[in-house]
């Protein structure tokens, strides 16, 4: 979700860690939202958006950014954060929009941390999959001896997911997909978690923008991707909104089966035009999804 070499602002990481001290909501969106969400129709397909798309929206107010995201179709969301809410008042906004939260993403130290609380409120929000979505620089280290500590901990906090009902999955960025000292850190990440125990997040963009096939990955590794991040990419690298860009997605989606897909979460993680964004991300997605 970010570039490696430059983090947006703010990252992701500062963003998270903001989220879980909580943030408040403060202030309505506005009528331009409201307006937007009323003249938007719903879908019943299950195009789901990773709502650090929308972080300085949910920062207002999540009430009315969930209502937004549901007036333009989606069925399904992402959280990065909660920004102040507790776990009921986020299950009540939820219920309230017709939204489903299959997934949650949560800094390694939260899960270091407060691992039991995380799953008491996947529980009561109805995340089914709980996500460690970021390495910081430190604790990515320079070798692959750093992602086989982090594997075996991943095995670890899956125990107590699993054993809760729920599924512990690790998000790629393209740092994983870059060789480092002693080898390619997702090779690591995949090999020496527990398939059963460890799923992954496959972030489309990041993959591609590190050279690697989406399909040689689901090929490689059948089942192992129940959740994708549905982001495109322009001829110049760049992050652009979904069906702008050269991303493929219909032949992706193709091995949906082979894959182990479950969801998709459209994404753009620094946007010009939130709204535009990610009315274009659902019809795009939408399509593909119709096959």
């Amino acid at each position: 979700m970010f570039k490696t070499e430059k983090l947006p602002s703010p990252g992701r990481r500062q963003f998270l860690q903001q989220s879980s001290a909580g943030l408040a909501a403060v202030a309505l969106l506005g009528n331009p939202l409201q307006a937007l969400a009323a003249d938007s129709g719903n879908s019943a397909k299950k195009a789901g958006l990773q709502l650090y798309t929308l972080r300085d929206m949910m920062e207002k107010s999540v009430a009315d950014t969930l209502k937004l995201v549901a007036g333009v179709g989606y069925g399904d969301v992402e959280f990065a954060g909660y920004f102040g809410h507790s776990a009921k008042d986020i299950r009540k906004l939820l219920d309230a929009n017709g939204l489903a939260a299959p997934s949650v993403h949560v800094p390694l130290e939260v899960l270091r941390s407060a691992l039991p609380q995380v799953i008491q409120d996947a529980k009561v929000i109805g995340h089914h999959y709980i996500v460690l979505p970021w390495l910081s620089e430190e604790q990515r280290g320079d070798s692959v001896d750093s992602y086989k500590k982090l594997a075996a901990e991943l095995n670890g906090f899956a125990k107590p997911i699993k054993d809760a009902g729920l599924q512990l999955a690790y998000h790629n960025h393209d740092f994983e997909l870059t060789p480092v000292k002693g080898g390619l850190p997702y090779d690591v990440l995949l090999g020496e978690t527990d398939k059963d125990l460890v799923k992954m997040e496959l972030d489309l963009f990041w993959s591609v923008k590190a050279g690697v096939d989406p399909l040689k990955l689901f090929a490689a590794n059948p089942g192992r991707f129940p959740l994708v991040h549905v982001k495109d990419m322009a001829k110049d690298g760049a992050m652009v909104d979904v069906g702008t860009g050269t991303i493929d997605f219909k032949a992706i989606f193709a091995k949906a089966e082979q894959a182990g897909i479950r969801h998709q979460f459209v994404e753009h993680d620094n946007s010009a035009n939130r709204i535009t964004t990610i009315r274009q991300g659902y019809q795009a997605l939408s399509q593909v999804l119709k096959g």
